[in-house]
């Protein structure tokens, strides 16, 4: 009988060291599943990028966000580079700015507002037309005619800058009829009817049913490459370095180059 109380007895406080560091365990585990929460990346981003970027720039940050659901992209600001870059400079609350041309991102960098851009695609340009092509346009020469009415990107917005280089290369010199601050407003005017021709890059015609597009000499090496940086003082730091790796990413890329972007 003794022998069976001891047991007894024995069996109990094993049974109650057990509970014990079950709970212990159990408690343990719950500052992990904290420092688990507060690992997972959060903040709000507010970017700008080239008008250019528009399609691209609203999958990306779908994907994004839906892979990083405490982010919250705010509505991207879609503009020419050189008036984005203007704004940055001018104290616009941005924390990421992605830029058509180095030469654009150069001003902010040297602003002393961001650092060590990366390249992540780059662009090439057409003459787009509208559909059927009514003024009968075919070469760049073809732009430089006194009866054709043709829109360029002013020469300050990369695609503008682009544009001067590819018709100085051909030998051809072109009087818009307007010269626009970014490349979305170039097209919209030749697919209303309201030019004959303009000059966008190619990603901006691609799949627009309103316009056609053709490749003219020299475009291949009229190249804008596409740099995006992180600014110094981005308020949610490390989600704006997460979307600049994300674009700059596998993913991104896979995205940029399925809507026509080249490599950087």
């Amino acid at each position: 009988m003794r022998r069976r109380a001891a047991l007894a007895a024995l069996l109990a406080a094993l049974l109650a060291t057990t509970a014990f560091l079950a709970a212990g365990c159990a408690g343990s585990t719950a500052p992990a599943a904290s420092t688990a929460a507060s690992d997972e990346l959060t903040g709000s981003l507010t970017i700008s990028a080239a008008a250019s970027l528009g399609t691209a720039f609203d999958e990306i940050a779908a994907v994004f966000e839906a892979q990083h659901p405490g982010v919250d992209v705010r509505p991207i600001s879609y503009d020419g580079s050189s008036t984005l870059a203007n704004q940055i400079i001018e104290g616009a609350p941005v924390d990421v700015f992605a830029s058509a041309d180095e030469k654009n991102m150069a001003k902010v960098v040297d602003a002393g507002l961001a650092a060590d851009p990366t390249l992540f695609a780059s662009n090439t340009l057409v003459i787009v037309v509208p559909a059927g092509n009514p003024a009968g346009i075919s070469s760049l020469a073809d732009l430089a005619a006194p009866d054709a009415t043709v829109v360029l990107c002013a020469p300050e917005v990369p695609c503008g800058a682009a544009s001067q280089t590819l018709l100085a290369n051909a030998g051809v010199t072109v009087t818009p009829a307007s010269a626009e601050q970014n490349v979305t407003a170039v097209l919209t005017k030749v697919a209303e009817g309201e030019a004959d021709a303009g000059l966008v890059y190619a990603t901006d015609a691609l799949g627009n049913a309103d316009v056609e597009s053709i490749v003219p000499d020299g475009a291949a090496d009229v190249v804008n490459r596409y740099p995006i940086v992180a600014l110094t003082d981005a308020p949610d730091a490390d989600a704006a370095a997460a979307f600049v790796a994300f674009v700059a990413g596998d993913e991104g890329r896979a995205i940029l180059a399925r809507l026509g972007f080249g490599p950087a």
